[in-house]
């Protein structure tokens, strides 16, 4: 197992859940990439953004079928939509202790804010990053919530 998923195991286990991560030779960097790799639908895969907000890094999951609508998150923190930020690639690996395409939804380097994208709850189990582009795991959405310490929340951006 790449050192980065035994990190995602290893945090799962301390965090009292059974996970098995799945390791793939293609890449699940994406939620359409990871769908096809799982055989799942979009909407099960778990997206980890990660912002900063204010000055301060947050965690986003979101349904890989949606898109985050940024104003909603802005108003979680209680700020104006200027204050939210994507967080770049060295912010990501710095907070999270993973790079962007294998980042998982606990065992983070930094204790942060995590928002669930509450149309995750609608599934039986989704399916979240494992500290790789290459692996994943599945886990019940009220689980996934538990664990992270998540709030769930609506994040969809409205078309």
């Amino acid at each position: 197992m790449h050192p980065s998923a035994q990190k995602v195991a290893d945090a799962a286990r301390e965090l009292g859940l059974d996970i098995e991560i799945v390791e793939f030779a293609q890449t699940t960097r994406s939620a359409q990439e990871a769908a096809d790799a799982i055989g799942c639908r979009v909407a099960q895969i778990v997206k980890s953004l990660c912002f900063v907000v204010n000055g301060r890094p947050l965690i986003a999951l979101v349904s890989g079928s949606n898109q985050l609508d940024e104003r909603k998150l802005a108003a979680l923190e209680g700020v104006g939509r200027k204050k939210v930020k994507r967080a770049d690639a060295d912010t990501v690996k710095s907070v999270t202790g993973f790079s962007i395409g294998g980042v998982p939804p606990f065992g983070h380097t930094s204790d942060l804010p995590v928002y669930v994208d509450e149309d995750l709850l609608q599934f039986d189990v989704v399916w979240a990053a494992a500290g790789t582009p290459f692996a994943v795991f599945v886990i019940a959405p009220g689980e996934l919530v538990k664990a992270c310490g998540g709030t769930a929340v609506s994040l969809r951006k409205s078309p």
